[in-house]
């Protein structure tokens, strides 16, 4: 029997383009954020690293994707096709580990260290193992949330973390990197597009140009994704966007900054409630004609109790109107027979003005009618802002056109917003629902 190592030597070697990011974290750098173009190779550092760090030092580390699934197939099932080995086992030698756990896709190393492969989403359940190194891998596809749970873990224990992402537009992870740029001496930032290293030759990039566009359907989508993931344009306009332009005027004409709450001023909410997805709350106030996005709010898989104290009652804010939209109405079955309209106003949410039902399209013309009168707090909207630039039309491959709206992640937020932009004035009328005698308002509603 081959006798257990608690380290294995290095054999692994930066390519040129890799190299600045290998230096930092071998000279003890614990903060790294890289954009870099697809087949950078972001993920082959991360891996060498982390084996590096676990044998110097003992402890408990992560390489996190946006979803468990994704990590799996891309990391603890991938297979590097110029060896024909797996990538885990090329930078975790085997003869340097103790166990290998599969259906926790977890390594046990001889040294007492361990590296997990897991999902952001999901990063909770980690919670106990304390991380020596934390990996984001696809960064901009991943919640922030995980990373807001995990900094003071690292900050405590001295640990290391890095970011490595392709983007696709303006998101969370675009702020961030912009922000720690400006900071060099607390992080470590690399804006690497394919123009800057060798992984391609001119001829592959062409291919993979005319990839793209054959994949996506549209020349516009395919040269927009080529732009965005392989030259790593931040500002590539999302082709189909619905209020990309109207956004990008309201950033040149200085109506995307600090706009602060005037506690003179009630609030007013807009609500898109998701079931099984996204439930998304917009807060807004009124001056005239002129509109203030003051905050927004985002969560998902949490219930109406949680969502009404998270996002109305930790707020210091004296409220107007909630508009909610017409669905709100419906009795579910799981709630007693009780409507999402009925649950809120026993929550102590009211008054809650309840929305037509509409086109989609009226209530994105609304949309586009009032973003040029609004002005938005770029720090706590910017969730909403990346809602509102993502959201487009929906592609269709078999007809070379544009459907209707695309449902994803960005059409909750921007439902919000729509449904406050045809409701708030004018539109329906509020209406109080009957608090059923059993239940009584939280307190904090008062």
């Amino acid at each position: 029997m081959t006798p257990l190592r608690f380290d294995a030597p290095l054999t692994w070697k930066p390519r040129e383009h890799q190299v600045a990011l290998w230096q930092y974290l071998t000279g003890g750098g614990k903060r790294a954020d890289v954009v870099a173009h697809r087949r950078w190779g972001k993920d082959e550092v991360a891996l060498h690293w982390a084996a590096l760090a676990a044998a110097e030092r003992v402890g408990n580390y992560w390489h996190l994707l946006p979803q468990a699934a994704q990590g799996r197939k891309a990391i603890w099932q991938a297979v590097n096709p110029h060896t024909g080995k797996r990538r885990i086992d090329e930078a975790f030698l085997k003869e340097a580990r103790r166990k290998r756990y599969n259906d926790e896709m977890r390594l046990e190393l001889g040294n007492g260290s361990t590296w997990q492969v897991a999902g952001s989403d999901n990063f909770d359940s980690l919670v106990g193992s304390s991380p020596a190194g934390v990996v984001f891998s696809e960064w901009g596809l991943s919640k922030p949330d995980a990373w807001s749970y995990i900094r003071p873990i690292l900050a405590e224990n001295g640990g290391w973390a890095m970011f490595l992402w392709t983007p696709r537009g303006r998101g969370h992870a675009t702020r961030a990197f912009e922000s720690r740029a400006l900071r060099p001496a607390e992080w470590f930032t690399l804006k690497s597009p394919v123009t800057q290293t060798q992984v391609y030759s001119a001829k592959q990039l062409a291919r993979e140009r005319e990839e793209l566009v054959a994949e996506m359907g549209s020349e516009e989508e395919g040269e927009a994704r080529f732009a965005s993931e392989y030259l790593v344009d931040f500002d590539t306009t999302t082709p189909g966007a619905y209020y990309g332009g109207l956004l990008a005027e309201a950033e040149r004409d200085g109506r995307i900054g600090r706009v602060p709450h005037d506690p003179a001023l009630k609030v007013d909410t807009a609500w898109d409630l998701g079931i099984d997805d996204y439930t998304a709350i917009w807060f807004f106030q009124q001056v005239g004609r002129e509109v203030r996005a003051i905050d927004y709010f985002e969560t998902s898989g949490e219930g109406l109790d949680a969502i009404a104290r998270r996002a109305l009652g930790a707020k210091p804010y004296v409220y107007g109107t909630h508009h909610l939209p017409h669905d709100v109405k419906v009795r579910e079955l799981g709630a007693a027979g009780r409507s999402r309209l009925e649950s809120l106003d026993g929550l102590g949410v009211r008054p809650i003005s309840v929305g037509a039902a509409m086109d989609p399209h009226n209530r994105i013309n609304a949309g586009r009618l009032m973003i040029p009168m609004t002005w938005f707090d770029a720090g706590a909207c910017a969730g909403g802002l990346e809602r509102l630039r993502g959201y487009r039309k929906r592609w269709r491959r078999e007809t070379g056109s544009y459907g209707g709206p695309l449902h994803d992640a960005a059409s909750h937020g921007a439902d919000a917003f729509g449904e406050f932009a045809a409701n708030r004035a004018g539109g329906a009328a509020a209406r109080q629902a009957s608090r059923p005698r059993s239940m009584q308002p939280l307190g904090w509603m008062g």
